[in-house]
């Protein structure tokens, strides 16, 4: 084959010299020296090929370790053939992600009906960079990808098969860190385990928590089999009478918990959780000795890099002539093993958000934001590329204390904006905003500040810096008619998930006001793309959202049906569950899932 290929390459090429002023092209092929000489030289490569033996007991020759491209498929709708539901995936397989029954393939061009997720119907799947977790239909957290098994060359171990490391906690929500899982639990408990598999050891015998009722719940899930060492995060005092926490949101090292009475929590992964002002405070408390009973504890403060080092963006002449503020508390961590997941176990109210009601809380990389009852948004932490939304005219890289973020900057004053959710992640911060003008419709944009480098902001421009938010083009103030009142109704988005690589799945909620035969929801998709993450079949980077394709024709469409649901072990959960697809954004990769609806 080489030698075809190289004989190939010989014949189809052409000598050519442009002459000095002439201004013509001269063909040297025709002298009939250089032909001479161009046939000998292809004649004698030619012949060194076929000659040159390498003989077995020569080194070994260097490999490109690469895994293939999977090639086109002609399904990708979720539903195989006979009727069974699946995930369809998309974009980087790297770490045996979104398809890890199928480890030789690194990359699917195109959305692709995978099945090992037949049947299978989830509570919550998240996706990080090297390691993934999902929580089936009976509330169980399982776990896999490269990084969870942290596999070694020649190793043999049943990596591809996702693995049971949560047992009988009810969780509905999962968060995904660096070395963390925060799981959520459908009475309100976050529990905390490692994402590496060697991780999972338990260092102590442990017993029953008190905060569990004496009968547990091994009765009902046929016993305890956990193989995760995990433990209970509380709050710093107690919450109040049937107050519980409803929601949690990561970002890269620190946590967000939000309860039903409105309250907002923060919570320290590690060390550089308060990097850039985004725990909320500064003070706080960690187990000097984790895993003892009653354990010690010492008082630490976290500085933000702007105040612990302000000269740090400087030259070194100004830097030596500023001392550094580190003091006691820094060097009291200097002893403390960030990565065991005893840390940090204790969730803390942040001081400037008491008395405030939070509806909806979220998460960046380096930033966190609320949203109030009365459609307000705070936001603080990193703002470097302007992530926070507070203006192009603020050139703070920090926010240490939440601001008010206005979204009616472009519009007149007389329109009034609500803010109705918001998903944030890396350094990209995407805003649905319900516009109602006088005398005019109601409407609602989309609208997007922070690093759109690879064209996440989704305004048809390439700007890695946006402090301002803008509209996303194609998916704002669209409208549609509703059969029930006869009107034309704003379409809201169903969901948005924003990957800390920069791209965007959003899915338009066309299923609401329009009548029978409607086939689902819309799928947009925007931003990076090296990885083939959009789903489009290209590598080109899109600065604005287009609507998805199905490979076999179609608009890509997440549909809604009754299903029979396995869980992950393989035994059926119940026959007839309404489900539903949806859309996740990874680190180079996408996957759509069919997951157990819930009743409003």
């Amino acid at each position: 084959m080489f030698r075809n290929a190289v004989s190939k390459s010989l014949r189809s090429q052409r000598f050519y010299s442009h002459g000095r002023g002439s201004g013509r092209t001269t063909h040297l092929a025709r002298g009939p020296s250089v032909a001479l000489a161009a046939s000998t030289a292809a004649g004698a490569l030619l012949w060194y090929l076929s000659n040159n033996i390498v003989h077995n007991d020569s080194g070994d020759l260097p490999t490109l370790e690469t895994k293939p491209v999977a090639p086109k498929t002609a399904n990708s709708t979720g539903v195989t053939e006979d009727g069974i539901i699946c995930a369809v995936v998309w974009g980087s397989n790297k770490s045996n992600l979104i398809d890890p029954k199928s480890p030789m393939v690194g990359t699917l061009q195109v959305p692709t009906n995978a099945k090992w997720l037949e049947h299978v119907a989830l509570r919550d799947l998240a996706l990080h960079e090297r390691h993934a977790a999902c929580v089936d239909a009976r509330g169980d957290v399982y776990q896999w990808g490269d990084g969870f098994f942290d596999l070694t060359p020649g190793s043999e171990t049943e990596a591809n098969t996702p693995k049971l490391t949560l047992h009988g906690k009810n969780i509905v929500k999962l968060q995904l860190t660096d070395s963390r899982v925060y799981a959520l639990s459908a009475s309100g408990k976050i529990y905390v385990f490692a994402t590496n598999e060697a991780q999972h050891k338990h260092s102590i015998a442990r017993s029953t928590p008190a905060s569990i009722p004496w009968w547990g719940t091994s009765w009902i899930c046929g016993g305890e089999q956990t193989t995760a060492d995990f433990i209970e995060i509380f709050p710093k005092g107690k919450l109040n009478w049937g107050e519980t926490f409803t929601s949690i949101a990561a970002g890269r090292n620190h946590l967000l918990a939000l309860t039903s009475e409105g309250r907002t929590f923060t919570h320290s992964i590690n060390k550089n959780a308060n990097s850039h002002g985004q725990l909320g405070l500064r003070n706080f408390d960690v187990p000097a000795h984790p895993r003892t009973i009653a354990p010690s504890r010492i008082a630490v403060e976290l500085l933000p890099n702007s105040v612990s080092d302000p000269y740090a963006n400087t030259s070194s002449f100004y830097r030596n002539s500023v001392p550094s503020p580190a003091g006691a508390s820094e060097n009291n961590l200097n002893a403390i093993n960030e990565q065991h997941i005893v840390f940090c176990d204790t969730l803390f109210e942040i001081p400037s958000l008491k008395g405030i009601r939070v509806t909806q809380i979220a998460a960046g990389g380096r930033s966190s934001f609320v949203i109030t009852d009365s459609g307000a948004v705070l936001g603080w932490g990193a703002n470097e590329h302007g992530q926070i939304g507070l203006g192009g005219g603020l050139t703070l890289g920090t926010i240490t204390v939440p601001t008010e973020v206005v979204l009616t900057k472009n519009v007149p004053l007389s329109t009034k904006s609500r803010c109705l959710g918001l998903m944030a992640g890396g350094d990209l911060t995407c805003f649905v905003a319900e516009r109602n003008a006088q005398d005019s419709l109601t409407y609602v944009d989309v609208l997007t500040c922070g690093n759109g480098q690879w064209g996440g902001l989704g305004n048809s421009l390439f700007s890695n810096a946006q402090g301002n938010p803008v509209r996303v083009k194609n998916v704002s103030g669209l409208r549609e008619f509703d059969e029930q009142n006869q009107t034309l109704s704003p379409i809201i988005p169903q969901a948005i998930s924003v990957s800390p690589t920069g791209h965007v799945l959003l899915t338009l909620n066309t299923y609401s006001h329009v009548g029978p035969g409607d086939s689902g929801r819309d799928l947009v998709a925007w931003g990076l793309n090296h990885d083939y993450q959009l789903g489009t079949g290209k590598r080109t980077s899109l600065s604005a959202p287009v609507t998805l394709e199905r490979p076999e024709g179609g608009r890509f469409m997440l549909a809604k049906r009754k299903a029979t649901v396995k869980d992950l072990s393989g035994k059926v959960w119940k026959n007839t569950v309404d489900v539903e697809q949806c859309a996740v954004a990874g680190y180079g990769n996408s996957i759509v899932y069919w997951k157990i609806a819930t009743r409003h």
